[in-house]
């Protein structure tokens, strides 16, 4: 069976892992990751190559953060991976490996992870929201990727939900994890490092904070809604590190359920089969469907 040897880039660290054709992961492992320097970045990354041996690979997959042309490997835009910002990453690995290269943005990688062997395998229209420092995700219409017009499909956060005069908050903005955290350090008064689940927790024991995340609920499931009006899926996935909390689903349905007009849209809500190996499944099957339509 091929072996990819797979990468899922983040602004902190680097996935990478030994993964066979049907989705199995033999080997991973993880670094830090070098935003600013490129030639750090690549140094870090053709010694996992090495490592892992490209002669027995069938190629190299990578999920990245960022506006990807998925032809041509270039990043308009990286993320927070600033070394990577209108670089070609795919053309430079081309260039010192012997290897295919076949990149992908992230959030397309956890809807395609999904489709591969999680949560959407029998779905030809689904969405996968993700949730994290920011919103995004990827869309499946008529069981393709939809990449748009300059490879910006998919980027939710930048939605505005709620709006006025003096409120232009989008998705980003009010209804990520770290928008979630924010208000609650602010609430808090504190500086120091505090986790979503740490929040998750607190609103058991605090009606304040037990609000703040009401209403996080609420601004998320603003534009979820807009999401099912518009593209009328099969369903629609939760990913992102909130999607270990398996209440969230049921916790977001009854919100939409008091929206006016949702039992006519009626799109069932599931967290994602993946989480933290999402990236590299996705990057494989990327590649996969990619070869595929080459032949």
């Amino acid at each position: 069976m091929e072996k990819y040897i797979a990468f899922d880039i983040g602004g902190t660290k680097v996935k990478h892992g030994l993964v066979l054709a049907d989705g199995t992961i033999i080997h991973k492992g993880s670094y830090r990751t070098d935003c600013d320097s490129l030639e750090i970045f690549l140094a870090d990354m053709l010694r996992v190559i090495e490592e892992y041996g490209q002669e027995e690979a069938a190629g190299i997959a990578i999920s990245m953060p960022g506006f990807i042309n998925v032809d041509t490997g270039y990043a308009e835009w990286a993320g927070a991976v600033a070394a990577l910002q209108g670089q070609n990453l795919k053309q430079l690995l081309v260039e010192r490996t012997s290897l295919r290269v076949e990149i992908e943005n992230d959030g397309n990688c956890a809807a395609l992870a999904e489709k591969l062997n999680g949560n959407a395998v029998e779905c030809r229209n689904f969405i996968c929201l993700t949730i994290g420092t920011g919103i995004g995700g990827g869309i499946f219409v008529n069981d393709q990727i939809v990449h748009g017009h300059r490879f910006r499909g998919g980027e939710f956060g930048f939605m505005f939900t709620q709006a006025s005069d003096t409120n232009k908050d989008s998705m980003h903005d009010n209804a990520s994890t770290a928008a979630l955290i924010k208000k609650y350090k602010e609430y808090k008064g504190i500086e120091t490092p505090v986790e979503g689940a740490d929040v998750f927790a607190e609103a058991y024991r605090d009606e304040e904070v037990k609000r703040i995340l009401d209403q996080w609920y609420s601004s998320l499931s603003y534009g979820i809604y807009n999401l099912a009006a518009t593209l009328n899926p099969q369903k629609i996935l939760i990913g992102g590190g909130v999607s270990a909390r398996e209440e969230i689903a049921a916790e977001l349905t009854t919100k939409l359920e008091a929206l006016p007009y949702w039992e006519m849209l009626q799109v069932p809500l599931q967290v994602c089969k993946h989480r933290n190996d999402a990236g590299l499944l996705g990057a494989v099957c990327h590649f996969q469907r990619t070869s595929t339509q080459d032949n």
